[in-house]
């Protein structure tokens, strides 16, 4: 399927592995050149390089950096001829007692999960709505529908940064000049991240990886966990030109886990 994306400049952010990496491979496929952004140099030279093989048409740009750091973001649009298409993606903030955490700690976690994709949103919508394309899409989590009580840090920044792209999507300098703005909402996926979670679990409670692992599947009524790849279809599905009339909304991806009808 043609998405009418071959061509455009996309940025994504924390793209070396895991969803991020998954959203990148997806656009590039459907022909979209892409500057993809991570902390790890060795990790975002490989993911650049995967990419490369798996879209030899498309132009692959590597920015190595903390995308919290404001010079960072200016080397990341500066990469592209223009910006059509924005993923902001960042990891979560560690789980705790609110009760513990100070100002610090908030600061650091709306920094990076409602701050930082604002930001590049700002340094980027209008120029989409100038020339009539953009697609922004922010990667954030189910825990903005359902949020999980020892992740107070996380639930009240991407609430936050929810909030905030509820109204600035419905803007009609916005919406009207074919710029839609989406946020993706992870459940369960198979990344690295859950893999270092489940270990740390398991070696705090006593319990096997294993039995963690199938306890966790249980809960999830598709069985089993997503994978970045099926997330990387959606994201470039809402990036598509058939996506145009999808703006300000939340599109959850847990396998069935959350049990709401809304």
């Amino acid at each position: 399927m043609d998405y009418g994306i071959t061509g455009r400049w996309a940025i994504v952010c924390a793209a070396s592995r895991g969803l991020g990496y998954g959203c990148a491979e997806a656009l590039a496929r459907h022909g979209a050149n892409v500057v993809i952004n991570g902390r790890d140099r060795a990790s975002l030279e490989e993911a650049a390089e995967k990419l490369r093989a798996v879209a030899p048409k498309s132009q692959i740009l590597p920015v190595h950096g903390d995308v919290t750091d404001d010079d960072v973001q200016g080397t990341l649009i500066d990469s592209c001829e223009q910006v059509d298409i924005l993923v902001t993606n960042a990891g979560g903030p560690p789980p705790g007692d609110f009760r513990n955490w100070g100002t610090g700690e908030w600061a650091s976690a709306l920094k990076q999960n409602m701050l930082t994709p604002i930001s590049l949103i700002k340094a980027t919508v209008d120029h989409m709505a100038e020339r009539g394309f953009g697609r922004i899409v922010n990667i954030t989590s189910s825990a903005v529908k359902a949020p999980i009580p020892e992740l107070g840090l996380s639930n009240g920044a991407r609430g936050g940064l929810t909030g905030f792209v509820a109204g600035l999507a419905r803007q009609p300098r916005v919406a009207s000049r074919g710029v839609t703005i989406n946020n993706l909402l992870p459940g369960t996926f198979a990344t690295q991240r859950l893999i270092d979670t489940l270990d740390a679990q398991a070696e705090s409670s006593g319990r096997s990886r294993n039995e963690l692992d199938e306890e966790e599947k249980a809960a999830i009524p598709a069985g089993r966990y997503g994978n970045p790849e099926e997330f990387g279809a959606v994201c470039a599905f809402l990036c598509s030109e058939d996506a145009g009339y999808l703006t300000g909304q939340n599109i959850l991806l847990d396998g069935g886990a959350y049990p709401g009808t809304l």
